[in-house]
C-alpha cells in the first residue's frame, strides 16, 4: 500500500510538470525570484550607505551559484535547484505515504537540503585543489625566477607542468605580457586578481615590486612558504572539526535506525510509535531535532581558514 501510494503521488507529481511546462531553467528563476525579494525604498537607501543586511538563504545559494560557475559547472545550478524540488516533493509524499502528516515539511525540507550539501562539498574540494595546484604552481615558478630573473621566462619554462585552472591564469598571463601589450607589470596586476587569497596577492605584489628591484626576489620564497604553512594548519583544522561532524551524524543515524529495528525486537512499539498519535508527534519531534541539531552543528563547525 505504501509502495501503491509513493508510486502514484509521483506519477501525478511528474503529470504536473509535463502539463505545466516546467522546465529546470523555469523552475530555478522562479525559485531565485521567490527567495529575493523585491528591494524597498529602505533597502535601496541601505545599499547606498552598505548598510544593507545580508539573508543568508539569498546569499547562500548564490554563493553555490558563483562558486559552480567559477568550476565550470554553472549548468548543474540549474540541475540542483530542480532536484531539489523533486527531492522535497518525494519526502512529502514519503511522509504522506507512512500515514504521518507531521512529517511532511520536516522530510521535505531534509529531503530538499541533500543537493545544496553535496554541492557545497564538491565545491570546498574544488577549493582544496586550487589551494594544492597554487602552491605548486607559485614554488616551481619562484624557483625558475629566482634563477633567471625573468618573470614571463619563468612562466613560459614551466606552464606544461602546471594543471588547471591554475594554468589557465598562468596562460592568460603569458598572452597577456607576451602578445597584447608587453607590460608584464600590468599582466601581474591582473593575475593577481584572479585568486581571492592573501598569499596569492602577496606574491604578485613581490613580484611586481620585482620589476622594478631585482634584489627583492628573495622575499618571494618565503611568501610561497606561507602557502605551505597555511596548507597544514588548515587540514590540522579540517581533521578537528570532522570529528564532532561524525559523531553527530552517528549518533543521527542511530536514532533513525532504531526505527526499523524496533520493528525487529517488539511489534507492538513499532506499531504504536507509527500509528499512533502519540508516537507520530514523538517521530515528528525526533525529526524537528534532527534538522535543528544539524544546522547548528554545521554552522559551529564551519572549516576555519587559517591565514598568515
Amino acid at each position: 500500500m505504501i509502495l501503491f501510494t509513493t508510486i502514484s503521488a509521483l506519477l501525478l507529481a511528474v503529470a504536473v510538470v509535463l502539463l505545466l511546462d516546467l522546465t529546470p531553467e523555469r523552475i530555478t528563476d522562479d525559485l531565485m525570484r521567490v527567495i529575493t525579494p523585491k528591494q524597498s525604498l529602505r533597502d535601496k537607501s541601505r545599499i547606498a550607505h552598505k548598510k544593507k543586511k545580508s539573508r543568508r538563504l539569498t546569499d547562500a545559494l548564490a554563493y553555490i551559484q558563483s562558486a559552480l560557475t567559477a568550476t565550470g559547472k554553472g549548468g548543474q545550478f540549474t540541475l540542483i535547484c530542480t532536484l531539489s524540488l523533486f527531492l522535497a516533493i518525494g519526502g512529502a509524499v514519503f511522509a504522506v505515504a507512512i500515514d504521518n502528516l507531521l512529517l511532511v515539511p520536516i522530510l521535505g525540507a531534509a529531503f530538499a537540503l541533500m543537493p545544496f550539501l553535496y554541492a557545497k562539498g564538491t565545491i570546498a574540494a574544488y577549493e582544496k585543489h586550487i589551494r594544492l595546484e597554487m602552491e605548486t604552481a607559485l614554488s616551481i615558478i619562484t624557483t625558475s625566477y629566482v634563477r633567471t630573473d625573468d618573470i614571463v621566462a619563468a612562466v613560459r619554462e614551466n606552464i606544461s607542468y602546471l594543471k588547471p585552472p591554475v594554468r589557465a591564469m598562468f596562460r592568460s598571463f603569458l598572452g597577456e605580457a607576451t602578445l597584447i601589450r608587453a607590460d608584464v607589470k600590468a599582466a601581474l596586476t591582473h593575475l593577481r586578481a584572479k585568486v581571492d587569497d592573501d598569499v596569492w596577492r602577496e606574491w604578485c605584489d613581490s613580484m611586481i615590486a620585482c620589476q622594478d628591484d631585482r634584489t627583492l626576489k628573495d622575499t618571494l620564497l618565503p611568501i610561497v612558504n606561507k602557502l605551505t604553512d597555511v596548507r597544514i594548519v588548515n587540514d590540522e583544522l579540517k581533521t578537528i572539526l570532522y570529528e564532532p561532524r561524525k559523531e553527530y551524524w552517528t549518533m543521527a543515524a542511530l536514532v533513525v535506525g532504531n526505527i526499523p529495528l524496533l520493528y525487529l525486537l517488539n511489534t507492538d512499539w513499532f506499531v504504536t510509535l507509527t500509528q499512533t498519535l502519540p508516537g507520530k508527534i514523538v517521530m515528528a519531534v525526533c525529526g524537528v531535532a534532527i534538522l535543528v541539531t544539524a544546522f547548528f552543528m554545521f554552522r559551529y563547525t564551519r572549516p576555519i581558514q587559517y591565514r598568515r
